[in-house]
């Protein structure tokens, strides 16, 4: 349960219908595997203690208090099991018959949870035999003599041992309702819903049922855990396949085959969800839900959960071709028209762009073709400048040159190395002294050129900068970290170089294409050092650090605002194979170093267009401090590397 995962099962058992000791012992042999698989909250099908397909046998008085006595024969043993289960079953309350939920912890029946939402589809149906549940509470004696439990749709099964860990349950129509339960219940503050459901099988249903349960995770910000009745249920009207599902804010972490009775598992990450309702500003508790709900305590062990869902090395970057491509088009659409608009607002008809031939300012370069036209603009209104310096070698010349002329846009050279020179001399300053001054008199020589050429032409300097950079403050101050309108501002590293490989395949042009990959090919380096043997000598993942790591860093560290002992444990486990626990935990602490050194570059951003979930702008997503203390962050760092022996 450590950094807020806890593991979840959901669990389809054998059933025999009507027969509740059967049941019970298969419901005992799951609960004794989920165990030992780690799992610390089961969840069992809807009425999985008789079977769902009982019909009018549940008028049995015979079953009911079988099916009672078979509650608590689970719940005794189950009460060395570490975790919270819930079984369901038919339980009479006030001389009505409802569909229960009951969940045990320790030994214990810590309340049952009646169905809301009975379907009446027809007389057979389940509305013939069960009320529906209501919000109100009581107190229910199942067997005389046994404590009575708290009895409503209203309860909230929560545990000091794992702080903002709050379980709630419904039963399967529940969530099929237009006002599920589970809204009143995430909105009263639980963050994990339990479904025990018997949901039969139709053409296609299984598909609306996996979009319902990740929809309502998302919607309600929490984990979902649906378990599904299987194929032992009676066939003789309908047929049940155990169609399980575990979803996370939107997100299928898990999903069971259908018709074979499967076990699935996940971890739930409670801190993430935590996080994500902080920063949900519609997301609020009221007086009324609060009212309406009762807490109940369990306990858990608080111990490591081992992980064994993906963690995806590269959270920018969909997985999937066709949704990465239809990503990239969407994020080049939002850059093109945040550009198209500021080019229409100021009336101008020129832009002005820095090519390197690098992978920021060729992304730009595209950006600024399509804004331009969009607008029906010529694109001779582009004024392309490459501006050789000290470090420029050849191949990057000739690709900034090749895909200047391929896009049709006006070409300049201006070399900077006399005006540099020059100013040197003007400054005291030894060229051949390759410090920090020698490299940022060149970015800054190159920034006032595009300013003046703008100004030359009445038109806007586009900044090529990525967020990545920003992060890392990896920007010559008032050089190129000011332009007029940055289109990558937001655009993180690892995402720039798919959006140029999207352009290459879809450009149509094989002259464009050929350029663009080989840009792809190229090292990424700000070129400010003399080549060596024509080649470039100044490689930035060699002094940085690895894009693909900060862009892992960034992601979890702004859009979850998880400490670095838990960003740490995912990269370890995301990066496995790849890098050594002492190379993450290396840039790891430079990354919150220069994150939290570097804010002052950020907190004068230009404007530029928000593409996704992260930007750090200072005028929406990022509202931090220029001077704000790395202390807290680099001292976790700090016993990280004690625990790692990483000096």
């Amino acid at each position: 349960m450590r950094d807020g995962y806890i593991k979840a099962a959901a669990v389809t058992p054998k059933v025999s219908v009507a027969d509740t000791k059967f049941n019970v012992e298969e419901i005992c042999s799951k609960i004794k595997e989920c165990e030992n698989q780690g799992a610390k909250i089961m969840v069992f099908p809807e009425l999985c203690i008789t079977g769902y397909s009982c019909g009018d046998l549940f008028f049995q008085e015979l079953l009911l208090k079988q099916a009672a006595e078979g509650l608590y024969d689970i719940a005794d043993f189950s009460k060395d099991t570490e975790g919270i289960i819930f079984v369901g079953l038919p339980v009479c309350y006030r001389g009505k018959l409802y569909n229960g939920a009951a969940g045990l912890s320790r030994g214990e029946v810590l309340g049952i949870v009646p169905k809301s939402h009975i379907p009446f589809y027809n007389e057979f149906y389940e509305g013939r035999h069960f009320t529906p549940g209501e919000q109100y509470f009581g107190e229910i004696t199942l067997i005389p003599g046994k404590k009575p439990v708290p009895f409503g749709s209203g309860c909230l099964f929560e545990t000091e041992d794992m702080p903002g860990l709050v379980i709630a349950a419904e039963i399967c129509e529940d969530i099929w309702s237009p006002m599920p339960p589970s809204i009143s219940h995430a909105l009263a503050g639980a963050n994990v819903i339990v479904n025990l459901s018997a949901s039969d099988e139709t053409t296609g249903k299984d598909v609306y049922r996996r979009d319902l349960v990740k929809g309502q995770s998302a919607r309600l910000i929490c984990g979902y855990i649906y378990a599904s009745a299987g194929i032992d249920e009676s066939t003789q009207d309908l047929v049940y396949s155990g169609h399980n599902i575990i979803g996370e804010n939107g997100n299928l972490l898990a999903e069971s085959r259908r018709f074979l009775n499967e076990t699935i598992y996940s971890e739930l990450d409670i801190g993430k969800l935590l996080e994500e309702r902080r920063r949900m500003g519609t997301f609020f508790f009221s007086g009324k839900e609060e009212k309406e709900h009762v807490p109940i305590k369990f306990s858990l062990k608080n111990e490591e959960t081992e992980l064994t869902r993906f963690i995806d090395p590269a959270p920018f970057v969909p997985k999937n071709k066709e949704e990465r491509e239809k990503r990239c088009d969407e994020i080049l659409s939002i850059q093109s028209m945040g550009l198209r608009k500021r080019l229409a607002h100021t009336h101008s008809k020129c832009a002005v762009v820095g090519i390197s031939g690098g992978l920021d300012s060729t992304l730009a370069l595209l950006v600024t073709v399509r804004a331009f036209d969009s607008l029906g603009l010529d694109r001779k209104g582009i004024k392309a400048v490459t501006m050789p310096g000290f470090g420029t070698t050849d191949r990057t010349y000739q690709n900034a040159v090749s895909m200047i002329e391929c896009l049709g846009a006006d070409f300049l050279e201006i070399s900077i190395k006399a005006a540099v020179e020059v100013h040197f001399k003007d400054i005291g300053h030894d060229a051949n002294v390759h410090d920090v001054t020698y490299e940022n008199s060149q970015a800054r020589e190159r920034t006032q050129i595009l300013m003046d050429v703008a100004n030359q032409c009445g038109g806007l300097v586009i900044g090529t900068g990525d967020m990545s950079e920003l992060a890392l403050g990896w920007a010559t101050y008032n050089g190129d970290h000011m332009s007029m309108y940055g289109v990558n501002a937001s655009v993180p590293k690892t995402l720039v170089r798919h959006l140029v490989r999207y352009y290459a395949d879809t450009c149509g042009e094989e002259k464009l294409e050929k350029v663009l990959l080989d840009v792809l090919d190229t090292p990424v380096s700000p070129e400010l050092l003399p080549p060596s043997e024509g080649k470039i000598s100044q490689k930035t993942e060699d002094i940085v650090g690895p894009y693909e790591l900060h862009d892992f860093f960034l992601y979890y560290m702004l859009r979850f605002g998880f400490p670095p002992k838990k960003v740490f444990r995912l990269a370890r486990l995301a990066f496995s194979g790849l890098y050594e626990d002492n190379v993450i935990l290396k840039w790891l602490k430079n990354y919150y170093t220069r994150f939290f050194m570097q804010q002052f570059k950020r907190s004068c951003l230009p404007d530029g267009p928000k593409v996704g979930t992260i930007a750090v702008s200072p005028r929406g997503d990022l509202r931090m401090p220029s001077d704000a203390s790395a202390r807290l962050w680099l001292d976790e760092i700090g016993e990280l590397e004690e625990e790692y022996a990483v000096s």
